[in-house]
């Protein structure tokens, strides 16, 4: 057994291990995310058809292309990625997680590469690299955000894409996020988050300062009460989502 890389908490990897049975209920301790994939879904599957110039009416229109979603849990966005045309590989810290998202995959057919892994164990294996990274409500769980975040983007395939999301550090998130969404609403267990590790978007562009990168964002994302589900926003002061784009293949 190699020691955990370094942007893995335990703490929060034994955490999420508690609930790896939770992942496929949409009534569960994960509804929150299951409410919230539609908008991630669509924001990804937009990007990636921008970035890689493919066409939006095709049924799988991302063949041939290789993804990896990092912190993939139960495998919420890589199935659905995988029914789109992606080769995909899912990487988690916590192996009751990966073993939920491998037997789901089973039930449903779909071929996807699960590993227990850190993105620093991959970028140290020195493999294939991917066209689009997914790191979705995971940086702010990471023990060390700009290793993992440094590591992650180093997994990138020249002119690839890495997608992120995850919550803001401001006195609206410490209400909304945490005392609103764990202790008031119920939304997810209490202790689910460290507000203080929650990350505003220009640290997310400091830790990439000195990479090749080209870093957009934030986008806003928010809960609408009235239609109850999910939608873009101009306001990044809870939620929001950012894309780091790897520069191409020299000519």
């Amino acid at each position: 057994m190699h020691p955990p890389a370094a942007s893995v908490d335990p703490q929060e990897v034994a955490r999420f291990s508690a609930l790896a049975a939770e992942w496929w209920n949409p009534k569960g301790r994960f509804a929150p995310l299951h409410r919230l994939n539609p908008l991630r879904l669509a924001f990804i599957r937009e990007a990636a058809l921008a970035r890689f110039g493919r066409d939006p009416g095709a049924r799988r229109p991302f063949e041939g292309l290789g993804l990896l979603d990092i912190g993939c849990g139960g495998g919420l966005l890589c199935e659905p990625m995988a029914r789109l045309g992606f080769a995909v590989a899912g990487i988690d810290a916590s192996e009751p997680g990966v073993g939920a998202a491998r037997a789901h995959a089973g039930e449903t057919g779909l071929a996807i590469d699960y590993r227990c892994a850190a993105a620093e164990d991959l970028l140290a294996e020195a493999g294939d690299p991917f066209d689009l990274i997914l790191a979705m409500e995971v940086i702010e769980h990471a023990a060390d955000p700009g290793a993992f975040l440094r590591a992650a983007a180093g997994l990138l395939a020249p002119g690839g894409l890495m997608i992120l999301s995850t919550l803001n550090r401001t006195l609206k998130s410490l209400a909304l996020a945490k005392i609103g969404a764990e202790y008031l609403l119920r939304w997810i267990p209490a202790g689910t988050h460290d507000w203080r590790k929650f990350l505003k978007p220009g640290e997310i562009r400091a830790f990439l300062a000195d990479e090749p990168f080209e870093v957009q964002g934030p986008y806003g994302v928010g809960f609408d009460p009235v239609r109850g589900r999910w939608a873009r926003c101009d306001d990044a002061g809870v939620n929001y989502l950012m894309t780091v784009a790897a520069p191409p293949r020299p000519t």
